[in-house]
């Protein structure tokens, strides 16, 4: 077999309409487009998604609920068990953190979670506590300071 001697299977291809040739072939004047109107017109007609003027699907969307947030707060997170280990009335920051290798990256700004127990009084400062992780460092008799991120 060669590339001259291959061809379409019978069937599949299919005269191109020719449109606008007379009255008699079937396709004369208007094309099949009908007489006036936006479809009747050369080029393309509306872009994808345009909804004749109303407020299309994709910008109605956003203002719904339950979509991700633009701009997300990325914060470096860490529970109170792990503050534990640290020496009694130290000063916790995410500095001190990442030199005693508690923390190994900086994701952003601290916040401090409320998972586990403390027993040692700290003086924490970071940009963000939950509320149990607060609750629970005051009542080991440390305190909570937020600072700027």
């Amino acid at each position: 077999m060669r590339l001259n001697q291959v061809s379409p299977k019978s069937g599949s291809k299919r005269r191109k309409r020719r449109v606008g040739r007379g009255i008699s072939a079937g396709q004369g004047a208007s094309c099949g487009f009908g007489m006036r109107g936006q479809k009747s017109r050369s080029g393309t007609g509306t872009k994808p998604g345009f909804e004749g003027g109303q407020m299309p699907l994709y910008r109605r969307i956003p203002k719904l609920k339950h979509f991700p947030l633009v701009n997300p707060s990325h914060y470096t997170t860490i529970n109170v068990d792990k503050l534990a280990s640290l020496p009694a009335n130290s000063e916790v920051t995410l500095d001190s953190l990442k030199e005693s290798g508690i923390v190994t990256s900086n994701d952003g700004p601290l916040k401090i979670l409320g998972n586990g127990e403390l027993d040692i009084a700290l003086n924490v400062k970071a940009a963000a506590f939950t509320a149990s992780a607060r609750q629970k460092i005051e009542a080991a008799g440390g305190s909570c300071e937020v600072v700027d991120r």
